[in-house]
């Protein structure tokens, strides 16, 4: 038996974990307060993958879900305290060589409130609303009563 590979991500009321395993058949995740387990049997080989660890925090183990698909199966964990993060899936330090994080979908969530990004729609919207560019006066061609200036008389030729 072999583990799969798999990729996690934090976010404020739940945990993502991608078991990267194309063609998994028998899926069987197991959800318990402070463990998870995962199993299939998968890839052009059809090789018994098994997976096991104890969580960081404690899950709601009625919450939580997985869906299969032909290339991963993903695991949605729900917080049983919301809004507090983890900083790493497994409850001792330890790397595991087959668990890494998911860079593409990590999100620093605990640095920005829903306050903030509200404030950032409306900056947005006052931004939309102040006009586009056909406003802005055309910063790039000279103006009429604009003379030429000292510097920009030809130069004399270098010897």
């Amino acid at each position: 038996m072999h583990p799969a590979t798999a990729k996690w991500y934090d976010r404020r009321d739940s945990v993502f974990i991608e078991f990267c395993v194309a063609d998994s058949k028998d899926v069987k995740v197991s959800f318990d307060k402070t463990k998870f387990g995962f199993s299939c049997f998968g890839g052009t080989d059809n090789v018994k993958h098994e997976n096991e660890m104890d969580l960081f925090e404690a899950i709601d183990e009625k919450e939580c879900k997985h869906n299969r698909t032909d290339r991963s199966v993903l695991v949605y964990l729900r917080k049983a305290q919301p809004g507090k993060p983890w900083p790493r899936l497994t409850k001792e330090k330890a790397k595991l060589s087959w668990l890494s994080v998911d860079f593409n979908n990590w999100k620093d969530w605990e640095d920005d409130s829903d306050e903030e990004m509200g404030n950032f729609d409306q900056f947005s919207n006052i931004m939309n609303d102040m006009g586009g560019e056909d406003d802005l006066a055309d910063l790039d061609a000279p103006e009429e009563d604009e003379s030429a200036d000292s510097d920009d008389e030809k130069m004399p030729d270098l010897e």
